[in-house]
């Protein structure tokens, strides 16, 4: 984030990984945990990310020092449309954390994060309605998944 700062808010603390990078592999573990893709896709894409390869970045709030949510920014989050990157991937809130704005406030923090890097807009593929509206998002289009039978939505954040 700018100037390598972290957003507090009461007992959660919103930071890019660049700003904690011995989190890296904690942070690989629970994502793969979270969504069940490989561990070490994860710590590739982060090592990318802390190594400057890429200025797509990983996303944490920490709550008390524990993961409480997370997300990360990718090329392509396993979809059709090559052509719509970069895309939020793997946004998750623990569950005894979820409706206490931790996803809004990770979304908040890597759009802005993005836009200080000149990187906009940004992508999102879900299959939930009316959640990403709440902080700025727009249906874009349908999207059709790797091994999904059916078309996913595509959100925008411009």
């Amino acid at each position: 984030m700018q100037n390598g700062n972290t957003k507090n808010g009461g007992d959660y603390v919103y930071l890019a990984l660049r700003d904690a990078p011995y989190l890296k592999d904690e942070a690989a573990k629970w994502f793969h945990e979270k969504w069940g893709v490989p561990e070490e896709a994860y710590a590739e894409c982060i090592e990318e990310y802390l190594s400057g390869k890429t200025e797509y970045g990983w996303y944490l709030c920490l709550y008390k020092g524990v993961i409480a949510g997370g997300l990360g920014i990718i090329e392509n989050d396993f979809h059709d449309r090559k052509d719509l990157a970069p895309n939020v991937c793997a946004v998750y809130t623990e569950e005894a954390h979820r409706g206490k704005g931790v996803a809004g406030r990770l979304l908040g923090v890597a759009v802005e994060d993005m836009r200080s890097k000149n990187i906009s807009p940004l992508y999102l593929v879900t299959d939930h309605t009316g959640f990403y509206e709440r902080y700025g998002w727009e249906f874009f289009c349908a999207v059709q998944c790797d091994g999904e039978d059916t078309p996913s939505r595509m959100y925008i954040h411009r």
